[in-house]
C-alpha cells in the first residue's frame, strides 16, 4: 500500500537508527551524559544580531520548555511538546481514526509528528523573534529565526537519540536538567538572577548571616532548600498513591494469572500544571502588551518589569518570605502529624493534616508577631494574603479544568480505556469481557482521580511558588515526577546490570 505524501516527505529527514541489539545500562548512562554536555553546550552558544532584552515572565518558558532565552535552544522542547499535544489530541479524540498499534498508523503518527515538529519549529522562531528575542536590526530577521530553527532541530533530534539510544526521553531529560542547573545555581552561587532580580545564593547567605548571628535572616535564608524538600517528599509520597484494579489476560485456550493495574493518585501526571501556569503567564505577557499601549486594567507594570497592579496581580503568587516561613511550618506540622495519626487511625489522617496545618500557621504567624522588631521584614498584610488566596484558587480550578479537559481528549476517559482493555484481551475477574460494563467500573475511579489529582498536583505547585522553592513550583513538580519515572525505567529494565551492593540498598 503507497504511503501517504506527508510520510514520503519525512522519511527525506535523516534518522536515528534503532540499537540493534539490547543496550546495557552503561551504554545507556553514556549516551544519556553525552546528549546531557551537548544540551548544556549550547544553551552557552547565544544568537548572533539579537537585543539584550528580557522579560521576567520568560523564566517560566525556560523551565516547562528546557530552553535558555537567547540562545541558539531558546525554542527548547518546545515545538516537540506542542506537535506530541496536538497530535495525542487528534488520535486521542478519534479525528485522526490512527490505531497505534498498528505499524501502518504508527509510520504515519511518527511522520506527522516531525513534520508538525519541524513546523512548530519555524512558527515559533518567527513569533519570539517578532516578539522577545528581536534582532538588532530588519536585515538580521531570517538569519535570527534561521539560528533559533536550526537549534529547535538539533533538540528533536537528540530527543530521539536518547529515547533509542538513552534512558527515558529527552524531553523529561531536557527538562529536568534545566531545572537541575536552576537549583544547583541558587544554592551554590553567591548571587543570581531570577526573572529579572538579582538573588543571593541560599547556602551561601545562610552562612554569612549565621556567622554574623543574624538568626530571622539566616532562616529565611533556607526557606527556599526547605519547601524544596518538603515538595519532591510530597511528590514521591503521592506517585505512591495509587488505586490497583485486578485484571488478567483472556483468550480462547483460558486466562493468565491475575495481576493489578494500577490507577495512579496523579493520573494525569503534571499536565494539568504545566497548561495552567502556561495560561496564567500567557496572561501575564498579554497584560503587559496591553500596558505598554496605555492599557492598564489588566496589569500594572514597574520597571523591572514585574506586575505590580491591575488583575493579573492578584493571579500571581507574592514573594513575602514571612508568609512562606508560615506556609512552610504549616506544611511541617500539618503532614508530620497527619502521617502519625494516619499510621493508628486510618479515617483520621486527613483530618489530622488540615488541624495541624491550621494550627501550624497560626503558630507561625504568632512567632513572627511577637519578634516583628527583631524581623528583616514586615510581617505580611491582608493584601498579601489576598493575593495568595486568589492564585491559590486560579491555579487550583485551572489544574483541575485542564485534567478533566485532558482526560477527555487524550484517551484516558472510561470508556477509551475499556475499548484498549478489549483490543489487548484484558478482563476485570468476576465481570464480563464487555466494555460497557469495565467502563462503569472505571467510572468510579477516573473522573474522581482526575479531578482530585489535578486539584492536588494545582495547589502544590501554588505552594512551592508561595514559599521560594529552588526552581520554582511548577519545575519541581516537574522534575521530581521525571526522576521517579528515570527511577522506575531503570528498575524495570536494567535491575541485573546494577552494582550488587546498589541494588541492595535501594531495595528490590
Amino acid at each position: 500500500m503507497e504511503m501517504p505524501f506527508y510520510v514520503r516527505l519525512a522519511s527525506l529527514f535523516p534518522s536515528v537508527v534503532q540499537p540493534e541489539k539490547r543496550l546495557t545500562l552503561k551504554e545507556k548512562l553514556k549516551w544519556t551524559a553525552i546528549v546531557l554536555v551537548l544540551f548544556y553546550a549550547m544553551g552557552s552558544v547565544f544568537i548572533y544580531g539579537i537585543e539584550p532584552a528580557r522579560l521576567p515572565e520568560l523564566a517560566f518558558y525556560e523551565i516547562i520548555f528546557g530552553s535558555k532565552i537567547g540562545s541558539i535552544i531558546t525554542l527548547g522542547i518546545g515545538p516537540i511538546v506542542m506537535a506530541s499535544i496536538v497530535l495525542q489530541m487528534l488520535v486521542g479524540s478519534k479525528i485522526l481514526p490512527w490505531d497505534l498499534r498498528r505499524e501502518e498508523d504508527r509510520i504515519k503518527y511518527n511522520a506527522a509528528q516531525k513534520l508538525l515538529i519541524i513546523f512548530f519549529c519555524f512558527f515559533e522562531a518567527i513569533t519570539y523573534a517578532l516578539g522577545f528575542v528581536r534582532p538588532v536590526s530588519p536585515e538580521l530577521f531570517p538569519i535570527v529565526v534561521l539560528q533559533m530553527v536550526l537549534g529547535g532541530i538539533i533538540i528533536m533530534y537528540l530527543d530521539e537519540l536518547t529515547t533509542k539510544w538513552g534512558i527515558g526521553s529527552g524531553v523529561s531529560l531536557f527538562i529536568a536538567a534545566g531545572v537541575a542547573k536552576t537549583i544547583f545555581l541558587r544554592l551554590f552561587l553567591p548571587q543570581i538572577e531570577i526573572a529579572g532580580r538579582a538573588v543571593q545564593g541560599v547556602l551561601f547567605a545562610f552562612v554569612r548571616y549565621f556567622f554574623m548571628g543574624d538568626v530571622w535572616n539566616s532562616i529565611f535564608s533556607i526557606l527556599p532548600l526547605i519547601s524544596t524538600l518538603l515538595v519532591f517528599a510530597v511528590v514521591i509520597f503521592a506517585q505512591g498513591i495509587r488505586v490497583e484494579i485486578p485484571i488478567s489476560f483472556s483468550f480462547a485456550f483460558g486466562r493468565l494469572p491475575a495481576r493489578k493495574w494500577p490507577l495512579r493518585f496523579l493520573y494525569t501526571s503534571n499536565i494539568p500544571v504545566i497548561l495552567a501556569v502556561a495560561l496564567l503567564n500567557s496572561l501575564t505577557l498579554f497584560a503587559r502588551v496591553l500596558y505598554e499601549r496605555g492599557i492598564k486594567w489588566l496589569g500594572v507594570f514597574n520597571e523591572e518589569g514585574h506586575v505590580v497592579g491591575g488583575l493579573i496581580y492578584y493571579l500571581s503568587p507574592p514573594r513575602d518570605m514571612t508568609l512562606a516561613f508560615c506556609i512552610i511550618l504549616s506544611l511541617t506540622l500539618g503532614l508530620s502529624l497527619g502521617l502519625f495519626v494516619l499510621k493508628k487511625y486510618k479515617k483520621y489522617g486527613l483530618r489530622a493534616t488540615i488541624i495541624g496545618s491550621i494550627v501550624g500557621f497560626l503558630i507561625g504567624y504568632i512567632i513572627l508577631f511577637l519578634n516583628q522588631q527583631s524581623l528583616p521584614y514586615p510581617l505580611f498584610r491582608f493584601n498579601v494574603l489576598l493575593r495568595a488566596f486568589t492564585y491559590m484558587l486560579a491555579i487550583g480550578l485551572l489544574s483541575t479544568i485542564f485534567s478533566v479537559f485532558w482526560v477527555i481528549t487524550a484517551g484516558m476517559d472510561p470508556k477509551s480505556v475499556a475499548e484498549q482493555f478489549k483490543s489487548a484481551y484484558l478482563s476485570v475477574p468476576g465481570f464480563r469481557r464487555d466494555p460497557r460494563i469495565i467502563e462503569r467500573l472505571l467510572e468510579k475511579y477516573i473522573p474522581p482521580l482526575a479531578v482530585l489529582g489535578g486539584l492536588f498536583v494545582g495547589l502544590l505547585a501554588g505552594v512551592a511558588d508561595l514559599t521560594e522553592a529552588l526552581g520554582t513550583g511548577t519545575g519541581i513538580l516537574l522534575t521530581a515526577i521525571i526522576i521517579l519515572q528515570f527511577y522506575e525505567a531503570i528498575m524495570m529494565q536494567h535491575l541485573e546490570d546494577i552494582h550488587p551492593a546498589i541494588r541492595n540498598f535501594i531495595g528490590r
